[in-house]
């Protein structure tokens, strides 16, 4: 099969090695896509802490396809089970993984080769579930990439208003699209909060998600929140230490939600979630995925992940149709 590899910093090829067999327990998955995750950028743009070449398919975790072959033991999924799933090696064609870390996709008037990334869709369903949103409260999202644009639409849906906050005129277009009651545009830090608090009241916001993963946001964030308010960091803080002005923050009392899981069983909970909500009408993944690459141009994707081209949001592997590559094997199902 091909997998694509990170040779060097900044280099990414790609790679014949051989196809996995799942073991017991295990699905084997034949990609039809994968979304590319900010979330990359460090090991593909080089850390002193990485060491290369990285694994073949490395580091794809947004994967989503049909399941071609099952391991021993698998009762739960069958051949030509469409599935997002958990992994790590996923910019591959074909990847294997637990079946209790699948999800079976929904099907829906759209047809099957609707693209769905169930990991980032779990990652927002997680993190609202975490953020404490009510009916009628006051809510801002900083920072409306993929996840924050989600995140506009599900608070949205709880019926709060929302306040969304953005670098980039294209990314408030769509925050409108997902429903925010009001946009403002984010640039220097004071002004912001200043057109912000114009809009909720001076007393601040029940609750702001951060979605940046960025210094500057973050502060811009921390400071919307009202006393006793939440503060839920979503963005992805990797690159740094953070500076924080505590003592405002211990002042106001507020709570301070770090809405990032590590427990497989709880990524798993949040896709089934996300599938739910989709097969629902509530999330449509669709106007998110604004750029797609043929597996083939993967370098196509990093650059454009780097240089966030006008109108870019989030970018996705297209793997082709995914046929049943493999002898039907019902694993004892």
């Amino acid at each position: 099969m091909r997998a694509a590899v990170i040779s060097s910093p900044g280099r990414i090829e790609h790679a014949d090695v051989p196809t996995p067999d799942p073991a017991a327990g295990e699905v084997r998955v034949r990609l039809e896509g994968c979304g590319v995750c900010h979330s990359n950028l460090p090991v593909f743009e080089g850390r002193d802490w990485f060491d290369y070449p990285r694994p073949p398919g490395s580091p794809g975790h947004e994967g989503w396809g049909v399941i071609d072959a099952i391991g021993p033991g698998v009762v739960d999924r069958a051949v030509g089970d469409r599935v997002g799933f958990l992994s790590e090696a996923a910019y591959a064609e074909y990847d294997v993984a637990p079946a209790d870390q699948t999800t079976l996709l929904p099907a829906d008037d759209l047809g099957p080769r609707r693209p769905f990334p169930a990991e980032p869709l779990a990652c927002a369903a997680n993190v609202f579930a975490r953020s404490g949103v009510e009916r009628g409260a006051k809510v801002v999202v900083v920072g409306v990439g993929f996840l924050g644009a989600a995140l506009v639409r599900l608070a949205t849906d709880a019926g709060a208003e929302v306040v969304a906050v953005s670098r980039r005129d294209f990314s408030l277009e769509i925050a409108k699209g997902q429903g925010a009651t009001h946009v403002v545009p984010l640039r220097e830090a004071q002004p912001t909060i200043a057109a912000v608090r114009e809009l909720i009241g001076p007393e601040g916001a029940d609750v702001v998600l951060e979605c940046t993963g960025l210094q500057g946001p973050l502060d811009v964030a921390a400071e919307l929140v009202r006393v006793r308010g939440r503060l839920v960091i979503a963005g992805f803080h990797q690159d740094g230490l953070r500076t924080i002005n505590l003592q405002s923050w211990n002042w106001r009392g507020i709570d301070v939600v770090n809405a990032h899981e590590r427990d497989p069983a709880l990524y798993v909970q949040g896709m089934e979630r996300a599938a739910a909500l989709v097969a629902e009408g509530v999330l449509d993944p669709a106007p998110l995925l604004t750029h797609r690459f043929a597996f083939a141009d993967i370098a196509d994707a990093f650059a454009a992940l780097r240089d966030r081209p006008d109108g870019f949001l989030k970018g996705w592997l297209d793997f082709g149709p995914a046929p049943i590559a493999a002898a039907p094997n019902d694993g004892g199902r």
